[in-house]
């Protein structure tokens, strides 16, 4: 197994949508030295990080994770965080989430 856990990045538990499941798999590109918005995720995410170097950082607690090539991420759930490709090359990522069915996974702070 890559990975076998009961909680997510921020020690929760992790809680799945109760109606209309809906699986949703994605990749991400992140260049090097790009920063996302800070953003949220309502419903569980999950992220095989397969090149790169990725810092999470969690801006309720200031906690901060980083994951390489390899690593899986259960990633915390309705906390706002930001990750920031701090390696010299693009950060690949396969995601998956599990939502209420046509839901988003991703809410931005205004």
């Amino acid at each position: 197994p890559l990975a076998a856990r009961t909680t997510t990045a921020s020690r929760q538990p992790i809680t799945l949508p109760q109606k209309n499941v809906q699986v949703l798999v994605s990749t991400y590109d992140i260049a090097p030295g790009a920063t996302l918005p800070v953003h949220r995720h309502p419903f569980p995410r999950y992220a095989y990080v397969q090149a790169g170097t990725l810092k999470v950082t969690n801006v309720e607690t200031g906690d901060s994770n980083t994951y390489k090539a390899g690593d899986f991420i259960i990633e915390m759930i309705g906390q706002w965080h930001q990750a920031t490709n701090i390696g010299d090359i693009e950060v690949k990522l396969l995601v998956i989430d599990q939502v209420e069915q046509g839901a988003k996974n991703t809410e931005l702070r205004q």
